[in-house]
């Protein structure tokens, strides 16, 4: 899969992409929705794409059942209905109309079109954004069972709706296009505790979201701070778990850029635009981030930052 660059007044919004998928491996991007719409249009009039867009609706004055017959029938499947109400898990509602389903369920039969699509490549635009828990489960399953032998790719906003679909996650900013190290908790939990064990020099900083272990490399992070006794590690306007303390990650990352600004806070240098000082005794930190960042930075700290940028 291929994407051609795209420039917008001179500004580079969309860089060349060449995306290994395969069959069993759910691909995400994460990015904003100017970018997810340049990759969606270039997916149109390409045949071996399927394509399904946030906000598609469906028709509201069939009921459940009769939207699934429909899709057999267009599709010239040789499903049975029955059963594949049952593969749904949407027996109690199959004789409701779409349009008195609740938003969720409606969302989901919406989404039901993907099973049906005969193109080898799936591509969704946010089809985790209206779902419930429960629906968000049963079309995971789905997902899980097309992905043997079709290739998924999902396009989102949202980190949660990637990782708990995904298998492998990218994100696209105006910094490029990145992988995302993720990794499933329980299977690297022993190799992160070997590797503080043996007192390797850390190269990686590992956080967790939704079950899973996310590695950033230093340069990645904005800043980190610690929240009624929390650790969080703040990334292109998001914020990942800890385990780790402030000193421990302050020791760790000293060799990086890296800056104990606060009792609570670290950041990293390379991020700092400006020292504001509110008053005589109160200073902070403005980040050039994707979000516009400010940290507290103590009075005691700010001789000693001045010596480490030299001003």
């Amino acid at each position: 899969m291929q994407f051609e660059p795209i420039y917008d007044n001179g500004e580079l919004l969309l860089p060349k992409i060449e995306l290994n998928m395969t069959l069993n491996e759910s691909v995400g991007i994460i990015t904003d929705l100017k970018r997810k719409q340049l990759l969606m249009n270039q997916f149109v009039n390409h045949s071996q794409y399927y394509l399904f867009r946030a906000g598609q609706a469906e028709y509201m004055h069939l009921t459940v059942e009769e939207l699934i017959t429909f899709l057999i029938r267009v599709t010239e499947r040789s499903d049975r209905v029955a059963p594949l109400m049952d593969y749904f898990s949407l027996k109690e509602e199959r004789k409701i109309r779409i349009k008195n389903l609740t938003s969720s369920k409606r969302m989901y039969v919406t989404l039901l079109r993907v099973f049906f699509a005969h193109q080898p490549i799936i591509v969704l635009e946010e089809p985790y954004f209206y779902l419930e828990e429960g629906d968000r489960r049963h079309f995971k399953r789905i997902l899980d069972d097309l992905s043997k032998e079709k290739q998924i790719l999902i396009l989102t906003s949202n980190l949660e709706d990637a990782l708990i679909s995904c298998d492998l996650v990218y994100r696209l900013n105006e910094s490029g296009f990145h992988p995302l190290d993720i990794r499933d908790s329980e299977e690297d939990k022993q190799e992160v505790q070997e590797q503080d064990q043996a007192n390797i020099i850390l190269q990686k900083i590992s956080t967790k979201r939704n079950g899973k272990l996310i590695l950033f490399n230093p340069p990645e992070v904005d800043y980190i701070e610690s929240v009624d006794g929390s650790i969080l590690v703040h990334v292109s306007g998001e914020n990942y778990d800890c385990a780790l303390t402030l000193t421990e990650l302050e020791a760790r990352l000293l060799n990086f850029g890296f800056f104990r600004c606060h009792r609570s806070y670290i950041v990293n240098l390379q991020k700092v635009r400006e020292i504001i000082t509110w008053t005589k005794n109160s200073y902070s930190l403005r980040l050039n981030t994707a979000k516009d960042a400010v940290v507290p930075l103590s009075r005691s700290k700010l001789h000693e930052l001045k010596v480490l940028l030299n001003i």
